[in-house]
């Protein structure tokens, strides 16, 4: 669960971290109250989940109280990746001497939270990891005994040369370790991290993304989500107990399993094509599931063609093919649909299809293939 700036920096602060002060604003004239009350040159930030904020004009500064309503009412009318902006954060400017970044994730592959920490603050850090790789440096933290403080010095030491600031710097990772722990946290990022003229150090931006499976147990966090500034499909998905993430493809995938799913993507990919989406109708032998996945993916415009891809182990496949027929009896396709079952009841399966004028394929190569070309006018690879 992605929760806005704003929210994450009252969690920072929670915690000790240095963070100037920052209201919010939800209308052009709440925006000026805020800055004049700041008093000053103020930041008016669009709150929205989608980086990129800034280069889509998103960031601007603001001299005057006036500015600020003016600046306000242009970010409020915004789309940011396709996402309404319907607040802006007000935050008094700082001055800044030196950018750094410093942010944790958890590395599935070691099983472990990892530091990564650069000097080179203010940017992407994929874009510091691809062009500057020296400038970054990774740490994993082993969990029997969590993040200690000579590995907070260590870490500190990458960043600064000056003690005072290697100090502060230190109990800020520190502080951010304890919140991303204690919070569920799958990712939580200062970008940047900066120091003043007069030697502070400041976390100046925050961002953090809540493991879904810390939610149930954790209301305080999980009312922290805002469906409206959440992709309309993901609120619907999430309702329909599906795993979906929209992406910028014209193939439509509707599979059973996170890792098939992971590979029908990767296959799309591999055969000249670009997945629409990942979508994981799970385990479940409920027809309603695949109407829904169908409703979902339909509602996207780029979706040139739909790609069922289905192996039956839990799953039983007739079901799958009973929603089928009976989405595309509700809403009649107007892209084209491959489909591939195997598996559980997969005969009943290939008789539903049949009966009402389908077919399908056990092939997955084959599957993709087509879909692809389907999609993109059979310039398939």
């Amino acid at each position: 669960m992605n929760i806005h700036e704003y929210q994450a920096k009252e969690i920072f602060r929670k915690y000790g971290i240095p963070i100037p002060p920052g209201e919010v604003a939800s209308t052009p004239q709440e925006a000026e109250v805020i800055a004049r009350k700041f008093g000053g040159t103020v930041v008016v930030k669009a709150q929205v989940h989608a980086g990129g904020r800034g280069k889509a004009g998103g960031v601007k500064l603001a001299r005057t109280p006036e500015e600020a309503r003016s600046l306000a009412r242009q970010i409020l009318q915004l789309k940011i990746k396709g996402l309404p902006v319907q607040k802006v954060l007000i935050t008094p400017a700082a001055d800044i001497a030196t950018e750094a970044y410093a942010g944790i994730i958890v590395d599935r592959a070691s099983k472990r939270p990892v530091f990564i920490v650069s000097p080179a603050g203010g940017i992407d850090i994929e874009e510091v990891a691809a062009k500057t790789p020296e400038k970054l440096l990774r740490h994993p933290v082993d969990p029997r005994y969590g993040f200690q403080p000579y590995e907070a010095m260590q870490l500190a030491f990458f960043l600064y040369s000056d003690f005072k600031q290697v100090r502060a710097t230190a109990r800020i990772l520190s502080q951010l370790y304890k919140a991303f722990i204690e919070n569920g946290g799958s990712l939580a990022e200062i970008n940047p991290l900066v120091t003043t003229p007069n030697g502070d150090v400041l976390a100046l931006d925050a961002k953090m993304v809540i493991d879904d499976n810390e939610l149930d147990r954790r209301p305080d966090i999980a009312a922290l989500r805002d469906e409206s500034a959440e992709a309309p499909s993901e609120v619907e998905a999430r309702e329909a107990s599906l795993t979906f993430i929209k992406l910028d493809g014209n193939v439509g995938c509707v599979v059973n399993g996170a890792g098939l799913a992971m590979a029908t993507m990767d296959l799309v990919k591999y055969y000249g094509g670009e997945p629409a989406n990942f979508l994981d109708i799970g385990g479940s032998s409920n027809p309603e599931k695949v109407v829904s996945a169908l409703q979902i993916i339909t509602a996207d415009p780029n979706v040139k063609a739909i790609l069922f891809n289905i192996f039956g182990g839990i799953t039983r496949t007739d079901d799958v093919a009973n929603g089928i027929v009976t989405a595309t009896k509700q809403n009649p396709l107007k892209v084209p649909l491959v489909i591939r079952l195997t598996g559980t009841n997969e005969e009943i399966a290939l008789k539903i299809l049949g009966e009402n004028g389908m077919s399908a394929m056990t092939d997955m190569d084959e599957a993709v293939q087509k879909a692809v070309a389907l999609a993109t006018g059979g310039k398939a690879a």
